[in-house]
């Protein structure tokens, strides 16, 4: 046992553990995944998208942002498969990648509230 070590009280427990921890490449991805959620911008546009899908200059003028800013975020998130899009004449909208996005948002949401 080294110095800084602490004693183990359960040893099953945590050889149990040890076989179930996620491999780097895996964390690395996810932290990655969970970083998407750290900009107020993009958590705005998400938090829209929940809703329904929305061009580009809908969602500026929803949230009184530039134009160009909204754009930079939804490419950062449709690179990140997060957000996807479908071309309608010379009209792009976007909407969420999965349902599954919209319920991180939300449980999100949901979290905080119990704070309040």
């Amino acid at each position: 046992m080294s110095e800084n070590s602490k004693p183990i009280i359960n040893n099953e427990l945590v050889e149990a553990m040890s076989q179930k921890l996620i491999d780097e490449r895996s964390l690395m991805s996810l932290s990655d995944f969970f970083k998407l959620f750290s900009d107020e911008s993009r958590l705005k546009i998400l938090y829209l998208l929940t809703m329904n899908e929305m061009c580009v200059s809908d969602i500026a003028a929803t949230l009184n942002m530039n134009q160009s800013t909204v754009s930079h975020q939804l490419k950062t998130l449709r690179n990140s498969r997060i957000v996807k899009y479908r071309r309608e004449a010379k009209i792009v909208y976007y909407s969420l990648d999965d349902d599954h996005i919209g319920q991180i948002i939300l449980q999100g949401l949901l979290h905080i509230s119990d704070f309040d």
